[in-house]
């Protein structure tokens, strides 16, 4: 949601807002508007979903987009840690057993049903409070270790949904969901230095000579282009090392996360066919392109039962 859109649900739901009692049903029926009504390149909840685990992914994205959403668009870097913590005290007191906010009151019933530790909610907000006090990366394993609480949470809590949840499971799913990550960063590039933020690590920036001051003037040039070269091909590989982890999944979720295994190759692609030229136009997934995915992975279930090729992508 955009500074105004945030500060209207500050306004209703926020830490000053007066005590709002929904009950179980409205607060499933708030996270299944917010699922539904941000711009995604795939679907999160998508309809080819089992419908017993739709309001449960619904509820988590609620959870990931509240959290997202306050780390971004609230205000000054201060007043979003002060609301951060205070998001954190939401989920703490909802694991005790007294939700308040909407979304906590949806997705108790949920963290209950499958169980769920607090740690990858808590992973979540430790990324979003970095992300007011660093916003410049050394190196690639320093990127990496925020990619360990921004992004590979994500992929524990869908596997947690998936009843699922293991060491070798894990270790796939961080490998799929730190590609994702670097997808979206190489896609957000300009949004991101809007912000004052750059993820695209200083080792490999000096590699290609491609400088601070370049950022600043936006430069689309050679270096440019050979520095998001290789920032592309390395995205691309965690997304092809993780994908073993579909035949893994019980069948309920292959189809979702083959989805977004593809989403993230299909972002990487455009970024290509752009020429890698992120400045001028931040390259999307239409929405045909979208339906062909999505018809591919439906019928490569139907007719191969989800053995993926290795050399697909």
């Amino acid at each position: 949601m955009d500074d105004r859109r945030c500060a209207v649900e500050l306004e209703r739901y926020g830490p000053q807002a007066a005590d709002v009692h929904l009950s179980i049903d409205e607060a499933s029926t708030y996270c299944r508007h917010l699922a539904s009504s941000h711009y995604e390149n795939f679907s999160v909840v998508s309809w080819l979903l089992p419908h017993h685990l739709r309001q449960h992914f619904c509820n988590v994205y609620a959870y990931c987009r509240w959290a997202d959403d306050l780390a971004d668009e609230a205000g000054t870097p201060s007043e979003r840690l002060e609301l951060l913590d205070w998001w954190r005290t939401q989920l703490l007191d909802c694991f005790n057993g007294s939700a308040k906010h909407p979304v906590f009151i949806a997705i108790l019933p949920t963290i209950q049903q499958f169980s769920i530790p607090t740690q990858p909610f808590l992973d979540l907000i430790k990324a979003f409070e970095r992300d007011q006090k660093q916003v410049r990366y050394a190196t690639h394993d320093e990127l990496l270790d925020y990619c360990r609480c921004s992004a590979n949470p994500v992929g524990h809590l869908v596997l947690h949904l998936g009843r699922c949840h293991s060491e070798t499971n894990a270790s796939l799913s961080d490998s799929v969901c730190t590609g994702l990550q670097l997808a979206n960063f190489l896609q957000d590039v300009a949004e991101d230095f809007s912000r004052g933020r750059i993820y695209l690590p200083q080792d490999v920036r000096d590699v290609f000579g491609y400088t601070e001051d370049c950022f600043e003037r936006r430069v689309v040039d050679e270096r440019w282009r050979a520095l998001m070269k290789s920032e592309v091909e390395r995205a691309s590989e965690y997304l092809h090392r993780g994908r073993p982890l579909v035949d893994q999944l019980p069948k309920e979720l292959r189809f979702q996360v083959e989805l977004f295994i593809r989403g993230g190759l299909a972002i990487l692609q455009a970024i290509r066919l752009a020429r890698y030229d992120v400045w001028t136009r931040r390259p999307t997934v239409g929405k045909l392109t979208q339906l062909k995915l999505a018809s591919s992975c439906w019928l490569r279930q139907r007719v191969t039962g989800w053995r993926v090729p290795r050399d697909q992508g």
